[in-house]
């Protein structure tokens, strides 16, 4: 079955023959490792069978995992007040901490997805393609509203 998302995002300024506004370069993050989730999903799927752990790996106890885990994660945000991009004046350690706890829980994530036979990256693609389209970014632009604001 073809995944339902196109190359150009519906709605997109792509499509619109727009192109958005460059960053700045301070602005620009981009990962260091290309790691695919394929990559990921193989590498847990090894992991989890190397230790006899599929018969625990149920969707709803991964569920529940994940859950714990972003407690963990929003544990990290607790009480520091609102946080800038980029982290400023966090620790190497606090950075570290952030790391594992994301790391955490996007490999639930994955796992989940695997035990539930949902291609994780057609579904994010298709899910971009959802939201350009619920979200035109000639309606929307600087706005943090639903969407339901913006329907006809």
């Amino acid at each position: 079955m073809e995944p339902k998302h196109a190359k150009t995002v519906p709605g997109s300024a792509e499509e619109d023959g727009c192109k958005p506004k460059p960053l700045k370069s301070e602005d620009v993050f981009t990962f260091g490792s290309k790691l695919s989730l394929e990559e990921i999903r193989a590498m847990q799927a090894n992991f989890a069978a190397e230790r006899d752990w599929e018969k625990y790996h149920t969707p709803r106890n991964l569920l529940l995992a994940l859950v714990g885990e972003v407690g963990e994660l929003s544990e990290i945000f607790q009480w520091r007040g609102e946080v800038d991009v980029g982290l400023p004046g966090w620790s190497d350690a606090d950075r570290t901490h952030l790391g594992q706890e994301l790391s955490d829980v996007l490999i639930y994530l994955i796992r989940l997805a695997e035990r539930c036979h949902v291609d994780l990256p057609s579904a994010v693609l298709d899910k971009l393609a959802l939201n350009a389209q619920k979200y035109p970014a000639e309606k929307v632009r600087g706005s943090n509203q639903k969407y339901t604001t913006y329907s006809s």
